[in-house]
């Protein structure tokens, strides 16, 4: 029903992915497997409801706070969680990551830790520290069973007084960890005990593959708790902003919509955003299962080509998220020098591990969203640039 294979050219549209490629790799002619968007038309039930939106031709002052608009997040959440949500505790922002420098704002003073699990998000460190803030890291461990978080390390991060906060990410970037229920629950109990808040970001909740679930953290939190998220991952529409959330406390949910509004005067919400997550919610479930389907394929691919040209790496689709994180430590190769060949050679852009933190060194994070001829390219350039070092 839906085509995921042609190519739709992105340049000449200020894609930052595809037109601005040499702001952060120094060189414009190179095929992009980089900031997490997809190459991909959005839903067409999407398209069809920002046409018909289009075409009323008025565009004033609105609200986010409406029936249509909350409904469409608590029918997504019901449907694909099996979670309740309460429309009382829904907020809104421009994005996940301005949604959640105000609670940093709000809920710590300058010069507090904020707990995050490492590697972790490049934005989660420029946050933080653009806040003054200090990044208290808890590095994840790697088994053979996957990522795990060392709870003994993080109940010590929780416990110094000055770590006012945990940022979550779940499920993870860049790993693609999805976070159990039962951890989830560990971490709750550990941040009640420790009077700590926890910030959510879960704008990947809906890229989770085979058995794995996503939990909200709506289903385990305990104190003071607001996650964050967006339809902009699942349907690829975050250049038109807009993303949502709830805050369990009434009173910091106040606070938060009080500096959204008379602060910083952010009211008025994109109504193309509010169109477009109305429809993809209550209309867009079979597109994104179709798509699912298609970057779980995208992601036994790279597999199977990585390990064929390299068994030694044995490299496992993560369990969620479009973004391979790959783990070439085994081949001993400098991450800087891999780079310069990625990109003066086989001209193509891969983000380095290292951008997420120390925790990263020795791995790529490709961006498998994009149909398959492209990440075929990408795959070969990366094996070929591989050899040319090993």
């Amino acid at each position: 029903m839906y085509d995921f294979s042609t190519v739709v050219d992105r340049h000449g549209t200020w894609c930052t992915q595809w037109d601005y490629v040499a702001d952060r790799f120094g060189h414009a002619d190179l095929l992009p497997f980089t900031i997490s968007d997809m190459d991909f038309a959005t839903a067409p039930c999407v398209i069809e409801a920002l046409t018909q939106r289009l075409q009323h031709g008025v565009f004033g002052y609105s609200r986010w706070k409406n029936d249509e608009f909350l409904g469409a997040v608590q029918h997504w959440y019901r449907r694909r969680f099996g979670c309740e949500i309460d429309a009382a505790s829904v907020v809104y922002g421009p994005s996940v990551i301005y949604m959640v420098a105000e609670m940093i704002r709000q809920w710590s003073d300058t010069g507090d830790g904020i707990v995050v699990h490492t590697p972790a998000y490049d934005a989660f460190y420029k946050t933080i520290e653009g806040n003054q803030r200090r990044v208290a890291a808890v590095p994840l461990q790697q088994s053979a069973a996957g990522w795990e978080c060392d709870m003994v390390g993080l109940e010590a991060a929780l416990a110094e007084p000055r770590n006012k906060i945990l940022l979550l990410c779940s499920p993870h970037n860049p790993t693609g960890k999805v976070w159990r229920r039962d951890e989830l629950e560990t971490m709750a109990a550990l941040c009640e005990k420790h009077g700590v808040r926890v910030i959510s970001d879960e704008i990947h909740m809906d890229m989770v593959w085979g058995a794995h679930r996503h939990t909200p953290w709506a289903a385990v939190g305990r104190t003071d708790w607001a996650l964050f998220t967006s339809g902009s991952k699942s349907f690829n529409i975050p250049a038109l902003t807009g993303a949502y959330g709830m805050i369990s406390d009434a009173q910091a949910r106040e606070g938060y919509l009080q500096a959204l509004k008379n602060r910083d005067g952010l009211s008025s919400p994109s109504v193309p955003a509010l169109v477009a997550h109305i429809a993809a919610y209550t209309q867009g479930e079979p597109w994104l299962d179709a798509l699912r389907e298609y970057l779980q394929e995208n992601m036994r691919y790279i597999a199977d080509a990585l390990n064929g040209a390299f068994p030694v790496l044995n490299w496992q689709p993560p369990e969620s998220t479009y973004l391979a994180w790959i783990d070439l430590r085994a081949l001993n190769i400098d991450d800087r020098l891999l780079q310069k060949v990625l990109i003066e050679q086989q001209k193509v852009a891969i983000m380095p591990g290292y951008t997420y933190g120390d925790e990263g060194a020795g791995f790529l994070r490709l961006n498998a969203g994009c149909p398959r001829s492209k990440l075929e390219a990408g795959v070969k350039a990366l094996i070929n640039a591989i050899h040319a070092l090993h």
